[in-house]
């Protein structure tokens, strides 16, 4: 009887004890949106097998999404193309913060690569004062806005256009940027994860991201703190082909931590 009853305290000892973890782990994910799991066993001080399987548990119960290496409280898969009318509407003020800085890293005479997304376009917005540069481009909307001043030259890329994001996309990108060589990329992103990589929604867009940064000596991200933790279906490149990501003061820290492990400076305004 005694022996019974010590193991029953020890059973719901030990159900007190997972259900504090488990408590511990969403609220670390609810502050940082997305942590690799040897982040959070630092934090609860258990065992990656205990993470594990507590992680497994909260799986089931749909409270959170495991990814290689890491964990989210959001979906991180993208299975839906949004439209640039409808992203325009996002984070807006970030994108502003985003595209003042980026702007900074432009200097007259470069020869740039902008490419599409809402970020970008506000990117292209910031450009007024800038004398003699050269631009290409893939994005409609960025040609448009580009065009009101003379100084810069506008180079529009051409092809399939995508209606959803008015940008270019086919194989005519390809064979124009194997003639050019430009300083730096400003890309926009669907998606970075820590363990994939950086994503879009759309595959032929993907693929004309991957000739972009070819032609590129710099490859600077620019995206919000919500592209975090998700994926896109076209994977662009891995870390290693990217430079610089410039993001908003919303970004876990330790994803931060991560990426500048991997060799990407990041740039938080």
């Amino acid at each position: 009887m005694k022996k019974g009853f010590k193991e029953s305290m020890i059973m719901e000892t030990e159900k007190q004890s997972m259900a504090q973890r488990h408590r511990h782990i969403l609220e670390l994910l609810r502050r940082t949106g997305e942590m690799r799991v040897v982040d959070i066993c630092n934090e609860v001080d258990v065992s990656q097998v205990t993470v594990r399987k507590d992680i497994k548990l909260l799986e089931r119960k749909k409270l959170l999404f495991r990814l290689h290496g890491s964990v989210s409280l959001l979906n991180p898969y993208l299975t839906r193309d949004v439209s640039v009318s409808e992203k325009e509407l996002i984070k807006v003020e970030e994108k502003v913060r985003i595209a003042r800085h980026a702007a900074t890293l432009i200097n007259d005479t470069d020869a740039i690569i902008i490419a599409s997304g809402t970020t970008v376009l506000s990117l292209a917005r910031q450009l007024e004062a800038k004398q003699q540069l050269t631009v290409l481009t893939s994005a409609l909307n960025v040609a448009t806005v580009l065009c009101q001043n003379p100084a810069i030259e506008v180079i529009q890329l051409g092809g399939i256009v995508r209606k959803t994001s008015t940008s270019v996309n086919g194989p005519f990108i390809q064979q124009m940027l194997s003639q050019f060589s430009c300083s730096k990329l400003f890309l926009g992103v669907d998606g970075i994860d820590l363990e994939y990589g950086c994503t879009t929604s759309n595959l032929m867009e993907a693929n004309a991201n991957q000739y972009m940064i070819a032609a590129v000596q710099r490859t600077i991200i620019l995206t919000d703190s919500s592209k975090f933790g998700k994926r896109g279906f076209g994977r662009i490149c891995s870390f290693d082909k990217v430079h610089q990501i410039i993001t908003d003061d919303k970004v876990s820290e330790s994803v931060v931590v991560a990426l500048e492990d991997m060799g990407v400076e990041v740039t938080v305004v």
